[in-house]
């Protein structure tokens, strides 16, 4: 067993990740890294629940805010810079967030894939822009029918970078995501937490989090964003929420309708997150948010606080 390097602490969006990354931070000596592929843009500290600047002077906090929403940034970038981190010192990281493939791509490597030149993805996604997302599964189909099965015909993200691959490489994806890179954390050195709330009260915070977002700034956000005019099918352009407040300041929806459908959407893929976890973190143990700051303190052996 080696020496305890990191906690990481993931579930389901709204289900008190941040409070509990801090609070166990200042227990222990921390820094907390971000494991959220919407909190790593800097045009979304609202809309994306990212830690507020009073909570980021709690404890330090990486990778949060750091990227322009104009860039594509990937989950390999992503380990990149979480490998710099653990390689930095020894000082015991918290990876906190709700995106399940960061935390695999962490525990296990990432598929060994070529990189795609930046020309080929230019082309590749100047050639997409006014395409519907199911002509683009279906061109990908055409060319990759292999990967094309294993993807969702509304998963614009995934199909996009299936066919970066396919131009850069003239191999499906599919066939190259055998051969894995080394995992950044060998096994034994981190502890991980999956916060699993109570079904209707993580409902109920989905709904009065979005609510509490419109007050405090989300809607100014969203008309920053929609000022840039960026590419709808940039990953920042799709944090949940911002398509549809969009098309709101656009005067395509009432701002009642585009709230509801952007809780929808979250509660959506909330659930998602929990199948996602149920299958692909065994190594997480499911813990109530309630009983969260314990279940850490006793995996990290750190004492209890007094009182």
């Amino acid at each position: 067993m080696g020496v305890i390097r990191a906690l990481l602490i993931a579930g389901p969006t709204a289900s008190g990740k941040s409070a509990l990354a801090i609070a166990i931070a200042k227990r222990w000596g921390a820094r907390i890294v971000n494991a959220d592929s919407m909190q790593v843009y800097r045009d979304w500290r609202v809309l994306t629940a990212r830690p507020t600047r009073e909570e980021e002077t709690e404890a330090p906090h990486r990778l949060f805010g750091e990227i322009d929403g104009a860039e594509n940034f990937s989950v390999g970038r992503w380990l990149e810079r979480a490998r710099a981190l653990l390689a930095h010192d020894g000082e015991p990281l918290i990876f906190v967030g709700g995106t399940g493939l960061f935390f695999k791509a962490l525990c296990e490597g990432l598929s060994d894939l070529p990189p795609v030149p930046d020309a080929v993805r230019e082309a590749t996604r100047a050639g997409a822009v006014g395409v519907a997302t199911p002509q683009l599964h279906a061109k990908l189909a055409a060319r990759d029918p292999l990967t094309a099965a294993k993807l969702r015909p509304s998963d614009r993200q995934r199909v996009m970078r299936a066919l970066e691959v396919f131009a850069a490489s003239g191999t499906p994806l599919a066939a190259m995501q055998g051969a894995r890179t080394a995992p950044a954390l060998a096994p034994g050195t981190w502890r991980g937490l999956f916060l699993a709330p109570e079904r209707d009260i993580l409902v109920k915070r989905i709904d009065a989090r979005f609510d509490a977002m419109i007050g405090a700034g989300a809607l100014e956000e969203a008309e920053a964003m929609r000022a840039r005019g960026l590419d709808p099918a940039l990953p920042a352009m799709r944090a949940h929420g911002a398509p549809h407040l969009i098309a709101h300041l656009d005067g395509r929806l009432a701002l009642a309708e585009a709230a509801a459908l952007s809780k929808r959407d979250t509660r959506r893929y909330a659930k998602r997150q929990m199948t996602w976890a149920r299958h692909q973190m065994p190594g997480f143990a499911w813990v109530a948010p309630e009983g969260a700051l314990s279940a850490a303190l006793d995996a990290l052996q750190i004492a209890p606080p007094l009182g």
